[in-house]
């Protein structure tokens, strides 16, 4: 396993280059980095190289055509939070986002990194009862007025209603 902590792409964009690599071959992995047009490709297979001197010097791996890509994710770093005056006073800001890149990689035969085992299920609860409603037959309306709002208003004393030309 290797890792490249501070990393100055956002994991973002890191994580579509890596999308593209995980569960291939080292070889064609490498293969597949070296023709993305991506600038996170470039960082990428620094760190794929690494986990690669990594199995080979650490777990004693001599085939390296057997190696495969088990783990390659990308988590967010740090923000450097930057301010880009603007016109009339304002002022913008700008976040240079980081990663931290990890690529595993293991040969089956020797397993010199195992994919993490998932996590047990725990049992999960019986979902909650729901009271059941009264049928729409049972349940009473909510009473309407009848009528317009101008009937029910008492004439004002003391006016008359404006005539119409």
């Amino acid at each position: 396993m290797a890792r490249a902590r501070f990393v100055r792409v956002s994991a973002r964009k890191a994580r579509l280059v890596l999308d593209q690599i995980r569960g291939k071959p080292v070889a064609e992995a490498l293969a597949t980095l070296e023709y993305t047009p991506r600038a996170a490709a470039r960082l990428v297979e620094k760190v794929l190289r690494s986990a690669v001197a990594n199995a080979e010097h650490n777990y004693q791996v001599r085939d390296l055509d057997d190696l495969r890509v088990v783990q390659a994710y990308a988590d967010g770093g740090p923000v450097l939070k930057r301010v880009q005056p603007r016109a009339m006073g304002r002022a913008f800001s700008i976040k240079h986002r980081t990663s931290h890149l990890t690529i595993g990689v293991s040969d089956e035969v020797n397993g010199a990194l195992v994919a993490p085992a998932p996590p047990e299920a725990r049992p999960s609860a019986p979902p909650p009862v729901r009271e059941e409603r009264p049928a729409a037959a049972t349940r009473r309306a909510p009473a309407r007025r009848s009528g317009s709002r101008a009937e029910k208003k008492p004439a004002r004393a003391g006016r008359k209603p404006k005539e119409k030309k």
